[in-house]
């Protein structure tokens, strides 16, 4: 048997030796609460409105839109059904970030089937009584370094860029809606 010290080395260092020790410093900044202050502000800038006009015409055309609008039909066609729900939690993407309820999609593809048809009346209630509960809106946000050309240079909030893990029972909902409802939307 040979053996490969070198390889076994940069294998065990990524996985169980302690960073946290390292110095970072992201835009001048060296304390962690600091910190997360600039990347709370430099995140929070992304996600408002950059464009007033924009969105003041969108808000007009909504409450324009609004006034004509009639209830959506709730026929027995537009209901999800097990089926649909049980090949959107089969098709969920595996390995990803683990959400605020400690759930991912592997605890839902691995999990007895009732719960596709738990599910399902789950979601068809929310539709019928136009209601979402509050976990379902609830989601953090995980900074990602961008790759960089240079690593010599500092750091700044720019290198990082933001994903939102959201749960994964909302991820499900929100494909039911898309496949179910698809003939309802329109692209702009």
């Amino acid at each position: 048997m040979m053996k490969n010290s070198t390889a076994f080395w940069q294998c065990w260092r990524p996985k169980f030796e302690n960073h946290n020790n390292k110095y970072i410093q992201v835009d001048g900044h060296v304390d962690s609460n600091v910190i997360v202050d600039t990347f709370a502000q430099h995140f929070k800038t992304s996600i408002t409105c950059n464009n007033k006009d924009k969105a003041q015409a969108l808000k007009e055309l909504y409450l324009t839109l609004r006034s004509s609008y009639c209830a959506m039909p709730n026929t027995e066609s537009h209901k999800f059904d097990t089926e649909l729900v049980s090949k959107i939690i089969r098709d969920a993407e595996r390995g990803k970030a683990v959400n605020i309820d400690g759930l991912t999609a592997e605890h839902l593809q691995f999990c007895h089937s009732d719960v596709s048809l738990i599910l399902e009346k789950l979601f068809n209630l929310m539709i019928l009584c136009s209601y979402v509960p509050d976990g379902f809106r609830y989601s953090y946000i995980v900074r990602l370094q961008k790759l960089k050309a240079c690593y010599s240079k500092s750091l700044t909030c720019d290198d990082f860029r933001a994903i939102a893990c959201s749960p994964i029972l909302t991820k499900v909902f929100e494909h039911c809606i898309f496949k179910g409802y698809e003939i309802f939307f329109v692209k702009f």
